[in-house]
């Protein structure tokens, strides 16, 4: 399923190609592109709810939330964000490219996942997924395609 989402993020959203395609004709495209049906729809799925959580208020709790407080993961979340990932988030969140609302979205998407190996490079195109898909966050969007395409090699002085 992660392929089908880094497929249509690369050939239609990150290409800024018509994104006006009816589902019959995305899932027409991506069956030819070799996907299965199921993940297809997984994927469609997956896309459809992450829309869905820009147009509600899925985390009213994050209104009580301190600028200090620290994010508390449960197993599943640990099992799938290993240690390097967490780190990430949480430095994302210190640069100011994630919110607490954000950091949420993405956290959420990762668990709808349907896998059980997950890198930091994954993490990396969710979080672009979840910040071209909220409005306001261009900046964001922007700074985060800097640290994913303008990554130094090697120690940083």
């Amino acid at each position: 399923m992660f392929d089908i989402l880094m497929y249509l993020f690369e050939n239609y959203i990150h290409s800024e190609a018509e994104i006006m395609v009816d589902h019959e004709s995305l899932t027409d495209e991506l069956t030819r592109a070799g996907f299965h049906q199921d993940e297809i729809y997984k994927a469609l799925s997956w896309l459809e709810k992450l829309a869905a959580l820009q147009d509600t208020d899925a985390y009213p709790y994050l209104t009580r939330v301190g600028r200090r407080s620290v994010r508390v993961y449960v197993d599943d979340e640990m099992q799938l964000l290993d240690v390097e990932c967490r780190g990430f988030l949480l430095f994302l969140e210190q640069v100011n490219v994630l919110d607490f609302t954000t950091r949420e979205m993405v956290i959420d998407r990762v668990m709808e996942l349907d896998t059980k190996f997950f890198s930091i490079d994954d993490l990396k195109w969710v979080v672009l997924m979840v910040l071209f898909n909220v409005p306001g966050k261009e900046n964001a969007y922007s700074q985060m395609e800097d640290l994913i395409f303008d990554e130094q090699e090697g120690p940083l002085h």
